[in-house]
């Protein structure tokens, strides 16, 4: 059944260009309509904090731009020419040709094309991501699973014992997907664990994704997105894979999560809790350290808490300000729609951090019915903290409320390393709400009186 929604949160699975772009020196070819690429650069670059075109995004990535010869007759023979172009033109260890909805309507073997430069020795993948298909959630296990199979391919695998392949957030879309991928490798280096981080700057590129049979284990930490990739690296390669739900934000996540994975590993349980001990010491100096400002201004701050975000975002946030910082938990509203077999795994995750979350969790993609929502629960409160994207920082400002960016569309911030995960990432989260107290609201006296002062 088609239905529109109001204020989406997510583009088409062609999106999944963004997945390559993450991958250092990777170049997509897309097979699609003219603007079909650019509105998906528009959306998950300058539409989620300016990010920047990165290596080869933007005007760069190669395009059929096919018109309505190439629908009548197919264009097959166009998108050779492509292909060809970009590995003459461009500078790249990996070139992924992805497919928009008229390609895959009118049949053109994507695939099979690809697998023509790759049989001469080229680096290409093809993939089918009509946007038809799903979501760039989908959209990027499509891309990961056949760079796996197509790409590192049926490798034999030379175990390196303490090596792990992350996969988690989802480039871009996350928008802080780079930082959150720096913090999370050193968190797991912290360990002594070597990391395969295959996105963002961190990543060695082509050479890790060709490392990957190589794993001890594959860690998924996300609820379902990156699922069936565990899954098939299993099966293709024999690697076992821890699945962690959950994003760890904050002390608690944090050190649950090493010592979930320092179990998984076989690493020692001393060298875990040595640097535990060490992270939370840090973590809980800096939380003190903000005692003077949250006694000063406790009668301006935010009590009631509503998160906007995908699942990964929205449980690890969620529950670090309700059992660290001390919320109360209003609602949390996924949007990267999950099946229902998939939602499962997303409310099991969310009711095992927070007690009252199983039922405050609300799986939807429509940000009209999401502030609807809102609004009746709402009410006439002033203590309201909405984490998630600009459309909720607009429903702050009209209700006299509080808001932090988090999801989706972000166009009015600029996102360079940020990141909220992690020890040090549950600080910069602090950091973005209580800096935000002073532009959403009209602080006491006692502020007005220090800001004449320093005037």
């Amino acid at each position: 059944m088609s239905f529109v929604i109001e204020q989406a949160r997510y583009t088409c699975a062609l999106g999944a260009q963004q997945t390559v772009l993450a991958i250092p020196h990777a170049h997509p070819v897309v097979h699609a309509g003219p603007g079909c690429s650019g509105k998906v650069h528009g959306f998950t670059t300058s539409g989620a904090g300016h990010q920047g075109e990165g290596y080869a995004g933007g005007a760069h990535i190669s395009s059929t731009n096919t018109y309505e010869q190439e629908v009548v007759f197919g264009g097959e023979k166009k998108l050779r020419a492509t292909i060809d172009g970009a590995l003459k033109v461009m500078r790249g260890d990996l070139f992924v040709v992805l497919t928009g909805c008229t390609a895959d309507i009118v049949g053109d073997d994507t695939i099979s094309i690809a697998a023509e430069f790759a049989d001469a020795g080229k680096p290409v993948v093809g993939v089918e991501t009509a946007g038809f298909k799903g979501n760039n959630y989908f959209g990027h296990e499509l891309v990961v699973n056949a760079i796996i199979e197509q790409f590192v391919g049926d490798a034999e695998p030379n175990l390196r014992k303490g090596l792990v392949n992350v996969f988690s957030s989802v480039p871009y879309q996350d928008p802080f997907w780079r930082g959150d991928l720096e913090n999370i490798k050193s968190l797991l280096e912290s360990i002594g664990l070597e990391v395969n981080i295959l996105f963002g700057y961190g990543s060695a590129g082509v050479s890790e994704w060709k490392d990957i049979p190589n794993a001890q284990f594959n860690l998924l930490l996300s609820p379902w997105v990156g699922l069936s990739t565990v899954k098939l690296l299993e099966q293709k390669y024999g690697t076992p894979y821890l699945h962690y739900p959950v994003l760890p934000v904050g002390a608690q996540e944090s050190s649950a999560f090493l010592r979930a994975v320092g179990v998984f590993a076989g690493i020692s349980e001393i060298t875990v809790e040595k640097v535990i001990q060490k992270e939370e010491s840090r973590f809980y100096q800096y939380l003190i350290s903000m005692a003077d400002f949250l006694t000063e201004y406790r009668n301006n701050l935010p009590s009631e808490l509503y998160v906007v975000g995908d699942s990964l975002y929205g449980i690890g946030v969620g529950s670090f300000l309700v059992n660290e910082v001390g919320y109360i938990l209003k609602g949390v509203y996924v949007i990267d729609a999950p099946s229902e077999t998939q939602q499962s795994f997303v409310t099991e995750a969310a009711a095992s951090r927070v007690d009252t979350l199983r039922d405050l969790l609300f799986f939807e993609s429509d940000g009209g019915l999401i502030q609807r929502d809102i609004k009746e629960k709402l009410g006439k409160s002033r203590k309201a903290l909405f984490v998630g994207s600009s459309w909720e920082k607009n429903l702050a400002v009209n209700t006299n409320n509080f808001y932090a960016f988090l999801s989706l569309p972000l166009p009015e911030t600029v996102v360079v390393n940020q990141s909220y995960a992690g020890y040090t990432g549950g600080l910069n989260l602090l950091e973005e709400i209580y800096s935000n107290v002073f532009k959403s609201k009209t602080t006491t006296s006692r502020t007005q009186f220090i800001l004449d002062e320093a005037g």
